[in-house]
């Protein structure tokens, strides 16, 4: 009798639950864990951002070529506002967003004897920068 009353008193013991050790241990391993994996996911979330930034760029500035070829125009005048594209070569407004939320900008006349430029000034919003915060232009990263 003795036995079995030791066997329950070791039973009740074991599903009580965690000891403030191994909770420690285990917020302690969690706390390394994100602090190791987090910055990677931040900064793979940022090249996506620049990834998506640049096709955009690229498309945008492929619509305008369809569009100066449509309306039989060999450049794009000074009057030009990227919302013409809307809804005939661009869905809506939204695809004139960058991912960051700010608007792509249409630069007249563009660097490289380019007729014009698109450009997402990147997570800033603002022109120059590195990172992500560089200047994206016709598809590619500027710094």
């Amino acid at each position: 009798m003795h036995n079995a009353t030791t066997q329950r008193s070791r039973t009740r013991r074991a599903r009580r639950g965690f000891s403030l050790i191994e909770v420690i241990i285990a917020v302690t391993i969690i706390a390394i864990f994100a602090g190791l994996v987090a910055p990677q996911l931040l900064k793979r979330l940022g090249e996506a951002k620049e990834d998506q930034a640049r096709t955009e760029a690229s498309a945008i500035s492929q619509q305008v070529k369809i569009y100066l070829t449509e309306k039989r125009e060999t450049s794009v005048g000074n009057e030009f506002d990227l919302s013409l594209l809307v809804p005939d070569y661009l869905e809506s407004t939204d695809d004139l967003l960058d991912p960051w939320g700010h608007n792509y900008v249409i630069l007249l006349p563009g660097s490289n004897g380019r007729d014009f430029d698109i450009v997402s000034y990147g997570k800033d919003g603002t022109p120059g920068g590195e990172g992500e915060d560089a200047d994206i232009t016709n598809g590619k990263k500027t710094s």
